[in-house]
């Protein structure tokens, strides 16, 4: 495979991943804050969706190419900042997969409190502080790996 192909395929993924963490951060934070069941269960249901497209999508990619880039460079996966990206990716999806379920489950809890004509339950605002704090280290990990692939520190 062509090397500027396969780098353009893994900074695609990166973008995916970055732009689609924004994307369903900023429209959940905002939907949670009308406090509003029906818009809440409607954002939610795009967002589990967008996961499932786009991140998941990407979260298979990057290894993917990250593996066909290193081994087309001759670099050691496993040292440098290389090594260090791979320990924040794996961060990222320790955090990443369990806020997948959490959106789920906030959209089921918000479609059936819309449906009763009630308030968005405990439960929903217990899973809405898990899901916020999970973001912090999931988002950072991917914001920290960005910035090893440009600087390429030596470590």
């Amino acid at each position: 495979m062509d090397y500027n192909l396969l780098k353009y395929l893994h900074v695609i993924g990166a973008i995916t991943l970055l732009g689609t963490g924004t994307g369903i951060a900023f429209f959940m934070v905002m939907a949670h804050r009308t406090k509003d069941a029906a818009f809440v269960a409607r954002t939610a249901a795009v967002v589990v969706t967008a996961d499932m497209i786009f991140t998941a999508s990407a979260v298979i990619a990057q290894p993917i190419t990250g593996y066909f880039l290193a081994e087309m460079t001759g670099a050691d996966p496993w040292t440098g900042w290389l090594g260090l990206a791979i320990l924040l990716y794996g961060v990222a999806g320790v955090f990443w997969l369990p806020v997948v379920w959490i959106q789920a489950r906030m959209r089921d809890l918000a479609r059936h409190a819309a449906e009763a004509g009630q308030a968005l339950p405990r439960a929903y605002h217990r899973l809405y502080r898990i899901w916020f704090v999970f973001g912090l280290p999931g988002f950072g990990s991917v914001l920290a790996i960005l910035w090893l692939m440009i600087a390429r520190p030596s470590l």
